[in-house]
């Protein structure tokens, strides 16, 4: 048996434009199911935003999202999450972090580490920190 983890994030009203923009940067399938589509519509306004959606790439990327409705509590908080991607080489992690930083924040620029080849963070247009970095050898 194996257990499986995927990064399932949270937005009011931007999950289809996130999902839109991992896929850009990643690759993939992307599905989105709309409350309307699941006939769980308890706000009209709402009943095109994102009941249940994900970004899964043949690549090994995978991301959920869904809008949180207006009825539930939401506060995205500050630092609450970050999105690790871990690549094997330094083109590979450098080609997500160009197109991840399409209207972000750098929080540490992308280059060289102790710990790795390359490593970056990065605060993207909706929120999200992704940490970036090429999978290395530990020398603790």
């Amino acid at each position: 048996m194996s257990v499986k983890t995927t990064t399932h994030l949270n937005f009011r009203g931007d999950a289809r434009a996130a999902l839109e923009f991992y896929q850009s940067a990643f690759g993939g399938d992307l599905t989105a199911v709309t409350y309307k589509d699941a006939g769980a519509v308890q706000e009209e306004a709402e009943a095109d935003q994102v009941m249940w959606g994900q970004v899964l790439a043949g690549n090994g990327f995978h991301v959920m999202a869904y809008d949180v409705p207006s009825r539930t509590a939401y506060d995205q908080g500050e630092n609450s999450v970050f999105v690790s991607v871990r690549g094997e080489t330094v083109e590979e992690i450098s080609g997500y972090w160009e197109k991840l930083s399409d209207g972000a924040t750098t929080v540490v620029p992308m280059g060289p580490a102790g710990w790795a080849p390359a490593y970056g963070m990065l605060r993207d247009r909706f929120g999200v920190v992704w940490v970036l970095d090429v999978v290395g050898e530990y020398r603790g």
